[in-house]
């Protein structure tokens, strides 16, 4: 599993021009899977992404997490982050789950983050949906996880 981690002031999510989700000040995780992630993976990363630290405190040092702010989250699911362009220009994406399976995952990832998440704080965007993803990065802060690299 992938994901892009981004600090916002606010973000939304359009389709044919009218908002399907947004929210003020908090994350965006641009999200995708690969063929292989299982249990461990999702765990991983809803904990990791909960507890990234990327927000100041009183001293202005990276110290407090989403959850420690209640910030609200918005999970956008994104295909392309397994794109391979090692060989050539045109992205391959043999290591991306498929299309049912990735919905699978995105609806158990949401699902498990709202169990250790406060559900009401969760936004998500629409799978296989032709989304425009709007957003003020804060900061700006992005971080990139990566589940194969849990050590």
């Amino acid at each position: 599993m992938r994901a892009v981690v981004q600090r916002v002031l606010q973000s939304d999510v359009k389709i044919d021009n009218k908002i399907v989700s947004s929210i003020d000040s908090g994350l965006v995780i641009l999200l995708g899977f690969k063929k292989t992630d299982g249990e461990e993976d999702f765990k991983y990363m809803v904990k990791k992404i909960i507890g990234l630290r990327i927000f100041e405190d009183e001293n202005n040092k990276m110290n407090l997490s989403a959850k420690d702010l209640e910030k609200e989250i918005l999970v956008v699911p994104n295909f392309t982050l397994y794109g391979d362009v090692r060989k050539g220009f045109r992205p391959s994406f043999t290591e991306s789950a498929g299309i049912d399976e990735a919905l699978e995952m995105f609806n158990k990832f949401i699902e498990m983050l709202k169990k250790d998440y406060e559900q009401s704080k969760v936004q998500k965007g629409v799978f296989q949906g032709d989304m425009q993803v709007s957003l003020i990065n804060d900061g700006p802060i992005t971080i990139i996880l990566d589940s194969d690299k849990i050590l």
